[in-house]
């Protein structure tokens, strides 16, 4: 990104002004630089020899060599300039649309600003305003002492004319180029704009937080009027104070959020009210009678009510996107500035500061951001969801909404997706927002897929399939499978994914905790729950405090599919400036979060979903040649039938759907006919068939999942899921029953030889009831054998006698 906003100007012969200046203002560059390299400014400052002079001048001359200084009329049209318009398109280039800035401004002149607002600025952010010439030496030097020292408070050290410099004309880098070139500036616009002109600018341009109808606002008027009521010229003494002490951090002191409502406590922007107050009256600006009456009044009274804003034409797609920008320069300005994710979630503050920086370029700076996201497969999916909408169609007077998600496997590009089936009615996005239980879908990559990995389980590995009881949310619960069901026996890890059953994968998971960290594989996929929730016995069946989003969820079923490297999911791809340079482009960063030879594996197993388990009617309702893609995924439904979903992938691509109530809609967690799930599978079946048809290349169906060649076989019973052989347990001979068939382990990993415990879980009990069976069948297989040997001999006597007789 360049250091400053090119300006088309030619540069006057000015070298010997320009010289004196930076002789003037060389050594004061910030208090937001390295901090170690402050202290060598400063000496060079304090010895004020020819020398510490002539050092910082030359430093300062190098930074600032190449920054053009504009003419009066095209720097006066910059720092007046407002907003240039960004726009946001398809992975092909076609606009979506304009993105609108939703920053509410009006712009005003001089005198439609009360002075009250313009003394109160002035008191709090510059007060040698009216006497500097751009920069305030002894503020700055200050200021850099405080931040070094940390003794002083936080005084700051730019004058007004700074901060309109850096709003309008500079980038957000922290650097000693930038803020050369912003003294450079400041003391350029000081040359060539009166005060009552930067003073004005300033007013106009800055951000002010919120209205009451939940607006971003900027600019004075739009401050006096969204929160109080009354015109910029007509506000109160308090009312100004207030206004006048937004600017410094927005949003935080903002009375209002993001819809309108008053914020239940107000109490830090009344503080800062209280602040400027003070300000004014150490600088005399007002009496002392004013100050106390001032300080006395109950600003809060003045607040406006809350008002609908009405809504747009805007739907899923363009806020999405519009979100999705704001958060991705967020993130990189924050990481120039060597803070971490972690530093700006614990730090509201911190948080509207990035935000407020990435929203206001996102609004002025005319930027053009590309998605992922491809056109006709966008429409292809909407269109299927509402000409299918009767599947998911009104419920005992509930709506049920959809969500969807088609993910691009080898690159995690976002191809399309479903946010839900009316933006005018339900403007939350059903697909990155909403954050529900993802019942059984949660099994594969949070249990079976770990398990493998780690060497716990193969493919054939007997799980216990036994009624038993389990720590719900509050006390001892009965754990059966869907319909209140258990075989009372063992199953192999197979039979078991494809019947999605509930005993099984909770007596694997407990197992699974002794030997790993379940929760390891979710933070290489960047899924944060809480660690709490991987400690719960029910967490592989979809028991979660908040859940997963189908973003979230389909972006883990892409690391399967894409042999266990995660690629991190996403919608916007490149965003340029005005003139095409690149300010951020994705980059692919591949994460193995599985072995190659355990997702494998795992498509292995849920290949026998689609086929034969409890995602056949998904399959059943696909046609043409998409239908005969090699597609492995799994079902999902959450505890009293309130979320249905399911999730499949293509060596391709990777889709997902889930329907339920909306969480705006549905506060008390109504559930839904049963049938509903059979909806769901018929609905991404829809969805499938429509995005094929417009990108058929797309779901590579000419291609199949195989097992990777680091893939071990093994030939165990079928019985046990060890090796077949002869053992001792007790001092008892055993023989493992059964017949062999093929189980697959991950790279390093092999079957148990034959034992009596020879599953994953389970109690001695549970062993007993099958070897007690086994000895049972034994015998009755024995009984049978005697008993047809003496058939037999009985028939060849009678045989004999009839000859005889004969």
């Amino acid at each position: 990104m360049n250091e400053v906003i090119v300006l088309k100007t030619r540069r006057k012969n000015k070298r010997s002004k320009t010289v004196k200046d930076k002789l003037i203002f060389g050594g004061i560059i910030s208090m937001e630089v390295i901090k170690s390299t402050l202290y060598l400014f400063l000496g060079l400052l304090l010895l004020g020899g020819s020398l510490g002079a002539g050092i910082v001048l030359g430093y300062f001359t190098n930074l600032t060599e190449h920054t053009k200084i504009p003419e009066k009329k095209e720097l006066k049209k910059a720092i007046n300039n407002i907003e240039l318009v960004s726009h946001i398109n398809y992975a092909d280039g076609q606009k979506i649309a304009d993105l609108r800035s939703d920053i509410v401004r009006t712009r005003v002149s001089s005198d439609q600003i009360s002075p009250l607002i313009k003394n109160a600025l002035i008191a709090t952010e510059d007060e040698y305003f009216n006497i500097h010439k751009g920069i305030v030496p002894k503020a700055l030097i200050r200021a850099m002492i405080s931040d070094v020292t940390g003794l002083g408070g936080q005084s700051g050290g730019s004058t007004i004319t700074q901060q309109l410099v850096k709003q309008q004309l500079l980038t957000n880098e922290l650097s000693f180029s930038r803020k050369a070139n912003e003294i450079l500036y400041a003391v350029k616009v000081e040359e060539e704009l009166s005060k009552e002109e930067i003073l004005t600018a300033y007013l106009n341009v800055s951000p002010f937080g919120r209205n009451n109808k939940g607006e971003n606002i900027a600019g004075v008027e739009e401050a006096s009027e969204g929160i109080f009521g009354v015109k910029a010229s007509e506000v109160n003494l308090p009312q100004a104070a207030y206004i006048a002490g937004l600017p410094q951090s927005p949003i935080v002191y903002s009375p209002y959020t993001n819809t309108g409502e008053l914020k239940d406590d107000n109490t830090i922007g009344i503080d800062r009210q209280q602040q400027v107050l003070a300000n004014m009256y150490r600088e005399k600006l007002i009496s002392k009678k004013e100050y106390e009456e001032a300080k006395a009044y109950d600003i809060s009274k003045d607040f406006r009510k809350q008002e609908k804003n009405i809504q747009d034409d805007k739907g899923y797609l363009y806020y999405l996107v519009e979100s999705e920008a704001i958060k991705t320069l967020m993130k990189m300005y924050y990481t120039a500035d060597k803070l971490t994710d972690a530093d700006i979630e614990k730090d509201d503050n911190l948080y509207s500061k990035y935000y407020t920086l990435a929203e206001r370029d996102i609004r002025l700076k005319g930027y053009t951001i590309e998605t992922t996201i491809d056109k006709d497969v966008y429409y292809a999916m909407n269109n299927a969801v509402k000409n299918n909408e009767w599947l998911i169609n009104d419920w005992s007077g509930n709506q049920i909404q959809n969500g969807s998600v088609l993910m691009e496997n080898s690159t995690g590009k976002v191809l399309g997706f479903v946010g839900g089936l009316d933006y005018s009615e339900n403007q939350n996005n059903h697909a990155f927002q909403t954050k529900r239980s993802p019942g059984s879908t949660m099994k594969p990559i949070l249990a079976y897929a770990p398990a493998i990995d780690v060497g716990l389980i193969g493919s054939e590995t007997m799980l216990p399939d036994f009624k038993r009881n389990y720590k719900g949310n509050s006390s001892d619960v009965e754990l059966t499978n869907y319909g209140k069901t258990s075989s009372e026996s063992f199953i192999s890890v197979r039979n078991a994914l494809k019947k999605s059953g509930n005993i099984t994968v909770v007596n694997l998971y407990q197992e699974l905790l002794n030997v790993t960290n379940p929760e390891s594989y979710f933070d290489k996929m960047k899924i944060d729950m809480g660690s709490d929730e991987f400690l719960r016995e029910s967490i592989p069946l979809g028991a979660m405090d908040y859940g997963m989003s189908v973003f979230e969820q389909t972006n883990a079923y892409q690391t399967l599919a894409n042999g266990g490297t995660y690629q991190e999911g996403h919608v916007i791809q490149k965003i340029t400036d005005s003139e095409g340079n690149v300010v951020f482009e994705h980059k692919n960063e591949p994460v193995q979060v599985y072995k190659k030879s355990t997702a494998s594996i795992m498509n292995n197993l849920m290949r026998d979903v689609l086929t034969s388990g409890t995602g056949t009617t998904a399959k059943n309702y696909l046609y043409g040649d998409v239908a005969y893609a090699d597609w492995v995924g799994k079902t999902g439904t959450s505890e009293s039938d309130r979320d249905f979903w399911f999730t499949a992938s293509t060596p391709g691509v990777t889709l997902s759907s889930w329907i339920g109530k909306s969480n705006t809609d549905n506060p008390n967690n109504v559930n839904m006919p049963q049938t509903f799930g059979q909806n769901n599978m018929q609905l991404w079946a829809a969805i499938a068939n429509a995005a094929y048809q417009v990108k058929p290349d797309a779901f590579e169906t000419n291609k199949k999942f195989t097992l990777d060649s680091s893939v071990k076989s093994y030939q165990v019973s079928d019985k046990t899921g060890t090796t077949i052989g002869s053992f001792q347990y007790n001092s008892r001979n055993y023989y493992t029953p059964g017949k062999n068939v093929t189980a697959y382990y991950a790279e390093g990993n092999s079957p148990s030889a034959p034992t009596y415990q020879f599953g994953v879980g389970g109690t001695t009990e549970n062993y007993d009831k099958f070897w007690n069976q086994v000895a049972k069948d034994n015998q009755k297989k024995k009984n049978n054998t005697t008993t047809k040997k003496t058939n037999q001999k009985t028939e060849k006597k009678n045989e004999k006698k009839d000859k005889d007789d004969d």
